[in-house]
């Protein structure tokens, strides 16, 4: 019998606590700006400007838990890739293209065949993407981690000219929103998936698929249509990630009978995540939302929503 109530919290995550912690932290990061750094704290990615025309953008993540599951799978390479492909698609939220990655690997004790996996699985995504690999730190911190398990971090710069940059300042009521697909979960929420399996088998090509680089799609996109918004769609889901780029005054109704679930979201359902868990915390099958205006619109594109005046943020079209 599925388990009942599955929820982020009940996996030991909240994501009210990772709110709270941005909050404090926003005065400390607050008071070192200095003039080269653009826009506030808090989005996708940080930028700041080298010169008069162009900006740097940044961003640091990890895999997080998934990587429990990937060590047991013998598919850490597929995190190598989720690394890579999550901060490119953070900068990539700026108009930004990658320059280069830079990764942390940390363990009780560092397992050579291990950090290969990880790396080589970084290496797939950084070569299709045009993203050097600069370097990065192994660590060894026994006590700090538990045996056997790893963890795998990294940071992604790219390069955006200013006239280029992508900020959501520009969209407008009347505007859509287009979704790109999921592979699946992702990298996020994997504390509950975990809490679900706990130590029994499970299946890992439902479960694992890495994160999907939208590099490529976003540039075929930005090359035919007016893209005045990007949002990567991460822990927090479509609601949570999409009002992040939005401007003052202007929401979103997004409504989630448009697209096509992969089957993992009907397996979390199955196992007692309730449907307004899944979308406060999964992306659902949308990795990446675009907002460009109606006329824009391509024969290709999947829209999913559309932007309204008076709405708070981003409301569901079925409530």
């Amino acid at each position: 019998m599925p388990s009942e109530n599955q929820t982020y919290a009940s996996a030991g995550v909240s994501l009210a606590t990772a709110e709270a912690v941005v909050d404090r932290l926003r005065a400390a990061v607050a008071s070192t700006r200095t003039p080269g750094v653009v826009g506030g704290f808090g989005a996708f990615a940080g930028l700041f400007a080298i010169d008069g025309r162009r900006l740097l953008a940044a961003s640091t993540d990890s895999v997080g838990s998934k990587l429990v599951l990937a060590r047991r799978a013998g598919k850490l390479s597929w995190c190598g890739a989720d690394l890579a492909a999550h901060g490119i698609n953070d900068v990539l939220t700026t108009g930004a293209e990658p320059l280069f990655f830079l990764d942390y690997v940390a363990a009780s004790t560092i397992d050579p065949e291990q950090v290969a996996e990880l790396v080589e699985g970084a290496a797939e995504v950084c070569r299709a993407s045009g993203c050097a690999i600069l370097g990065g730190e192994t660590a060894e911190l026994p006590g700090i981690y538990r045996d056997e398990e790893v963890d795998f971090c990294g940071t992604v710069v790219g390069i955006v000219e200013r006239e280029a940059l992508i900020d959501g300042s520009r969209a407008e009521p009347g505007d859509v929103v287009v979704g790109l697909p999921s592979a699946g979960i992702h990298a996020n929420g994997f504390s509950l998936v975990r809490r679900i399996v706990g130590d029994g088998p499970f299946d890992a090509e439902l479960l694992l698929p890495p994160t999907r680089c939208y590099l490529e799609q976003v540039r075929a996109l930005r090359a035919r249509a007016d893209v005045r918004g990007l949002a990567h769609v991460t822990g927090g889901g479509i609601a949570g990630n999409l009002a992040r780029i939005l401007p003052q005054g202007v929401g979103a109704v997004v409504d989630p009978g448009t697209w096509e679930r992969p089957p993992v979201f009907a397996w979390l359902a199955g196992h007692g995540v309730a449907e307004d868990e899944l979308r406060r915390v999964f992306n659902i099958g949308i990795g990446f939302c675009a907002v460009v205006p109606a006329g824009d619109v391509g024969p290709g594109d999947h829209v999913i929503g559309r932007l309204e005046a008076g709405v708070e943020g981003v409301e569901w079209g079925d409530a």
